[in-house]
Protein backbone atom coordinates (compact mmCIF):
# COMPACT_ATOMS: atom_id res chain seq x y z
CA UNK A 1 0.00 0.00 0.00
CA UNK A 2 2.77 2.46 0.93
CA UNK A 3 4.19 2.04 -2.88
CA UNK A 4 1.26 2.51 -4.31
CA UNK A 5 0.49 5.94 -3.03
CA UNK A 6 4.08 6.90 -3.45
CA UNK A 7 3.35 6.20 -7.06
CA UNK A 8 0.42 8.04 -6.62
CA UNK A 9 2.15 11.14 -5.50
CA UNK A 10 4.72 11.04 -7.88
CA UNK A 11 2.29 10.88 -10.84
CA UNK A 12 1.27 14.39 -10.24
CA UNK A 13 -2.23 13.74 -10.89
CA UNK A 14 -4.89 16.18 -9.06
CA UNK A 15 -8.59 16.48 -8.92
CA UNK A 16 -9.81 18.84 -11.47
CA UNK A 17 -11.18 21.78 -9.91
CA UNK A 18 -14.76 22.86 -9.90
CA UNK A 19 -15.27 25.36 -13.02
CA UNK A 20 -17.17 28.80 -11.58
CA UNK A 21 -19.94 29.70 -13.58
CA UNK A 22 -21.14 33.53 -13.69
CA UNK A 23 -24.79 33.70 -11.71
CA UNK A 24 -25.74 36.34 -13.95
CA UNK A 25 -26.87 35.50 -17.59
CA UNK A 26 -25.02 37.39 -20.35
CA UNK A 27 -25.50 37.78 -24.24
CA UNK A 28 -23.39 35.46 -26.70
CA UNK A 29 -23.11 37.65 -29.14
CA UNK A 30 -22.01 41.42 -29.13
CA UNK A 31 -24.66 44.14 -28.85
CA UNK A 32 -24.87 45.96 -32.52
CA UNK A 33 -22.75 48.91 -32.14
CA UNK A 34 -23.28 52.84 -32.92
CA UNK A 35 -23.19 53.52 -36.65
CA UNK A 36 -24.42 49.64 -37.90
CA UNK A 37 -27.50 49.65 -40.20
CA UNK A 38 -30.66 48.30 -38.12
CA UNK A 39 -31.26 44.57 -39.30
CA UNK A 40 -35.42 44.67 -40.78
CA UNK A 41 -37.35 42.20 -38.90
CA UNK A 42 -41.58 41.28 -39.35
CA UNK A 43 -43.13 40.06 -35.92
CA UNK A 44 -46.14 39.90 -34.70
CA UNK A 45 -47.69 42.96 -32.63
CA UNK A 46 -50.63 41.34 -31.56
CA UNK A 47 -52.33 37.31 -32.70
CA UNK A 48 -53.48 38.40 -36.36
CA UNK A 49 -51.55 41.11 -36.59
CA UNK A 50 -47.69 42.36 -37.57
CA UNK A 51 -45.37 44.87 -38.07
CA UNK A 52 -42.08 45.36 -39.93
CA UNK A 53 -39.37 48.07 -38.74
CA UNK A 54 -39.35 49.23 -42.28
CA UNK A 55 -43.00 50.53 -41.78
CA UNK A 56 -41.55 53.09 -39.54
CA UNK A 57 -38.90 54.43 -41.90
CA UNK A 58 -38.33 57.76 -41.94
CA UNK A 59 -38.08 58.27 -38.59
CA UNK A 60 -36.85 57.65 -35.48
CA UNK A 61 -37.43 54.35 -33.74
CA UNK A 62 -36.41 53.29 -30.12
CA UNK A 63 -36.11 48.98 -29.44
CA UNK A 64 -36.55 48.43 -26.58
CA UNK A 65 -35.42 44.44 -25.97
CA UNK A 66 -36.57 43.33 -22.28
CA UNK A 67 -36.74 39.71 -20.95
CA UNK A 68 -40.45 38.93 -20.14
CA UNK A 69 -43.89 40.45 -19.63
CA UNK A 70 -45.52 40.58 -16.15
CA UNK A 71 -41.55 40.38 -14.63
CA UNK A 72 -41.05 43.29 -11.37
CA UNK A 73 -37.99 45.23 -13.35
CA UNK A 74 -39.94 44.67 -16.84
CA UNK A 75 -43.67 46.16 -15.39
CA UNK A 76 -41.44 49.22 -13.97
CA UNK A 77 -39.30 49.76 -17.48
CA UNK A 78 -42.48 49.71 -19.16
CA UNK A 79 -44.26 51.68 -16.77
CA UNK A 80 -41.61 54.15 -17.50
CA UNK A 81 -42.08 54.24 -20.73
CA UNK A 82 -45.73 54.51 -20.86
CA UNK A 83 -45.09 57.72 -18.75
CA UNK A 84 -42.70 59.38 -20.75
CA UNK A 85 -43.83 58.41 -24.64
CA UNK A 86 -45.36 62.28 -25.26
CA UNK A 87 -41.51 63.08 -24.71
CA UNK A 88 -40.44 60.36 -26.94
CA UNK A 89 -43.20 61.51 -29.29
CA UNK A 90 -41.91 65.39 -29.21
CA UNK A 91 -39.11 63.88 -31.38
CA UNK A 92 -41.51 61.82 -33.57
CA UNK A 93 -40.05 58.88 -32.41
CA UNK A 94 -41.76 55.39 -32.27
CA UNK A 95 -41.29 53.29 -29.59
CA UNK A 96 -41.34 49.55 -29.75
CA UNK A 97 -41.05 46.68 -26.79
CA UNK A 98 -40.09 43.33 -27.89
CA UNK A 99 -39.45 40.34 -26.07
CA UNK A 100 -39.68 35.98 -26.52
CA UNK A 101 -43.40 35.95 -25.52
CA UNK A 102 -45.99 35.34 -27.58
CA UNK A 103 -48.50 37.62 -29.37
CA UNK A 104 -51.40 36.42 -26.78
CA UNK A 105 -49.28 36.93 -23.74
CA UNK A 106 -48.30 40.46 -25.23
CA UNK A 107 -51.88 41.11 -25.78
CA UNK A 108 -53.16 40.04 -22.17
CA UNK A 109 -50.38 42.37 -20.91
CA UNK A 110 -50.66 45.51 -22.76
CA UNK A 111 -54.39 45.43 -21.54
CA UNK A 112 -54.01 45.22 -18.01
CA UNK A 113 -50.62 47.27 -18.17
CA UNK A 114 -52.83 49.62 -20.12
CA UNK A 115 -49.51 50.61 -22.64
CA UNK A 116 -49.81 52.60 -25.63
CA UNK A 117 -47.18 51.44 -27.32
CA UNK A 118 -46.53 47.88 -29.23
CA UNK A 119 -45.21 44.65 -27.62
CA UNK A 120 -44.24 42.40 -30.31
CA UNK A 121 -43.32 38.93 -30.34
CA UNK A 122 -39.80 37.84 -30.96
CA UNK A 123 -41.29 34.08 -30.11
CA UNK A 124 -40.69 31.26 -33.46
CA UNK A 125 -38.02 30.46 -34.10
CA UNK A 126 -37.32 31.66 -30.30
CA UNK A 127 -35.13 34.76 -29.71
CA UNK A 128 -34.54 35.35 -33.47
CA UNK A 129 -34.53 39.13 -33.50
CA UNK A 130 -32.76 39.35 -30.25
CA UNK A 131 -29.65 37.31 -31.73
CA UNK A 132 -29.43 39.62 -34.52
CA UNK A 133 -29.30 41.87 -32.43
CA UNK A 134 -26.70 40.72 -30.36
CA UNK A 135 -29.25 40.98 -26.61
CA UNK A 136 -30.23 36.48 -26.51
CA UNK A 137 -29.19 35.18 -23.66
CA UNK A 138 -29.13 31.42 -24.65
CA UNK A 139 -28.48 30.26 -20.65
CA UNK A 140 -31.98 32.04 -19.73
CA UNK A 141 -34.36 31.36 -22.58
CA UNK A 142 -34.90 35.25 -23.38
CA UNK A 143 -34.06 38.50 -24.36
CA UNK A 144 -31.35 40.93 -22.16
CA UNK A 145 -32.16 44.07 -21.55
CA UNK A 146 -31.03 46.60 -24.27
CA UNK A 147 -31.75 49.44 -26.03
CA UNK A 148 -31.40 50.88 -29.41
CA UNK A 149 -32.35 54.14 -31.13
CA UNK A 150 -32.60 54.33 -34.30
CA UNK A 151 -32.51 57.12 -37.11
CA UNK A 152 -34.90 57.82 -39.97
CA UNK A 153 -32.42 56.29 -42.26
CA UNK A 154 -32.91 52.88 -39.78
CA UNK A 155 -28.77 53.35 -38.50
CA UNK A 156 -28.27 52.38 -34.89
CA UNK A 157 -27.76 55.71 -33.26
CA UNK A 158 -27.19 54.63 -29.70
CA UNK A 159 -27.25 51.22 -28.31
CA UNK A 160 -26.98 49.96 -24.26
CA UNK A 161 -27.13 46.64 -22.60
CA UNK A 162 -28.48 47.05 -19.17
CA UNK A 163 -28.30 43.83 -16.09
CA UNK A 164 -30.89 42.34 -16.17
CA UNK A 165 -32.20 42.87 -12.87
CA UNK A 166 -31.63 46.89 -13.61
CA UNK A 167 -34.28 49.36 -15.32
CA UNK A 168 -32.29 51.22 -17.39
CA UNK A 169 -34.68 54.54 -17.69
CA UNK A 170 -35.27 56.64 -20.04
CA UNK A 171 -32.53 59.45 -19.54
CA UNK A 172 -30.08 57.43 -22.58
CA UNK A 173 -33.09 57.05 -25.12
CA UNK A 174 -33.66 61.34 -24.34
CA UNK A 175 -29.67 62.53 -25.21
CA UNK A 176 -29.67 60.43 -28.22
CA UNK A 177 -33.03 61.66 -29.44
CA UNK A 178 -31.74 64.75 -28.38
CA UNK A 179 -28.94 64.56 -30.79
CA UNK A 180 -30.87 63.52 -33.61
CA UNK A 181 -33.06 66.63 -33.73
CA UNK A 182 -36.86 66.73 -34.26
CA UNK A 183 -36.64 64.81 -37.77
CA UNK A 184 -34.67 61.94 -36.84
CA UNK A 185 -31.54 63.48 -38.53
CA UNK A 186 -28.11 64.06 -36.17
CA UNK A 187 -28.84 67.43 -34.93
CA UNK A 188 -25.66 70.11 -36.11
CA UNK A 189 -24.72 70.90 -32.13
CA UNK A 190 -25.21 68.07 -30.19
CA UNK A 191 -26.12 68.47 -26.17
CA UNK A 192 -22.79 69.16 -24.66
CA UNK A 193 -21.79 65.96 -22.37
CA UNK A 194 -23.30 65.54 -18.91
CA UNK A 195 -26.46 67.93 -19.93
CA UNK A 196 -29.68 67.20 -17.84
CA UNK A 197 -31.97 64.36 -19.17
CA UNK A 198 -35.52 65.82 -19.99
CA UNK A 199 -37.23 63.39 -18.40
CA UNK A 200 -40.41 63.56 -16.13
CA UNK A 201 -39.02 64.20 -12.77
CA UNK A 202 -39.03 61.29 -9.70
CA UNK A 203 -39.05 59.25 -12.99
CA UNK A 204 -36.06 56.40 -12.09
CA UNK A 205 -32.68 57.29 -14.41
CA UNK A 206 -29.46 54.67 -15.17
CA UNK A 207 -27.63 57.06 -17.94
CA UNK A 208 -24.84 54.74 -19.63
CA UNK A 209 -21.57 55.44 -18.28
CA UNK A 210 -20.90 56.38 -21.87
CA UNK A 211 -22.60 57.02 -24.77
CA UNK A 212 -21.31 55.82 -28.35
CA UNK A 213 -22.29 58.99 -31.54
CA UNK A 214 -21.85 57.70 -35.04
CA UNK A 215 -21.39 59.61 -38.10
CA UNK A 216 -24.41 60.28 -40.32
CA UNK A 217 -25.38 57.62 -42.46
CA UNK A 218 -24.98 58.88 -46.41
Amino acid sequence: MATRKSVRRASGTKKPKARSVSKEPVATQYLLPAGTKAPDFTLKSAPDQSLSLSDFRGRPVILAFYPADWSPTCGDQLALYNEVLPEFQRYNAELIGISVDGAWCHAAYTKARNLHFPLLADFEPKGAVAKTYGTYTPSAGMSGRALFVLDGKGTIRWSYLSPMDVNPGADGILAALESLGRDGRPATQPPAAGAPAKHRAGAPSARPAARTEAPEAR
